[in-house]
């Protein structure tokens, strides 16, 4: 009797939408490696890699809602695989010169802010769903980095100008959202 209970808790625990979120995840090793040697030819594919598992964010979501799929480990996963993804890709940036590093640093405090702030709101029982802004935040946060990891002219484009205008814009969003979150947190709390 025990087998079939675990096999069933398996089953729900690693069903598709969470296996596509953990697939995204084993990204990060990639990346590390392909901006080890950042070519021409090397950053498009880095980039490609990169916009593949942006993808499966929406993919990995769009199956859980769709076929009833939703689980605690994949609202765990899903923005833990957004932030790893991005974080470290930003983070892999920096010493080929192609992302500034305080950008990443504010990126990444807005990042632990609003996580701890949600985490307290969820111990009170309050859950704080993801924003529009922060929804916006992380396409162009995707758009910027898939820019900045090409870097090279691209079809006639100076992809890296075009992937730091579009991280300014990310930059913007980052700190808006946080503090969108920040409000929405407080006055929850004083209720």
């Amino acid at each position: 009797m025990r087998g079939p209970a675990a096999m069933n808790r398996l089953r729900d625990i690693f069903n598709l939408p969470n296996t596509i979120t953990l697939a995204r995840i084993s990204v990060v090793p990639f990346l590390f490696v392909l901006l080890c040697n950042p070519g021409p030819f090397w950053s498009v594919v880095l980039a490609a890699l990169f916009v593949l598992a942006s993808i499966t964010d929406f993919v990995d979501g769009f199956i859980a809602r769709r076929y009833n799929l939703i689980t605690t480990l994949g609202k765990f996963l899903d923005p833990l695989a957004d932030k790893l993804i991005v974080n470290s890709a930003m983070i892999l940036m920096i010493p080929s010169g192609r992302i500034e590093a305080w950008i990443v640093v504010i990126i990444i405090m807005r990042d632990l802010i609003v996580d701890g702030l949600r985490s307290m709101a969820s111990s009170e029982g309050v859950y704080i769903q993801a924003s529009t802004l922060g929804k916006q935040k992380t396409v162009a946060q995707i758009v910027a980095v898939t820019a900045l990891m090409i870097h090279y002219p691209f079809l006639g484009l100076d992809a890296h100008f075009i992937g730091t205008v579009i991280l300014y814009v990310a930059l913007f969003l980052t700190v808006y959202s946080g503090m969108d979150y920040a409000v929405k947190f407080f006055r929850r709390a004083e209720k």
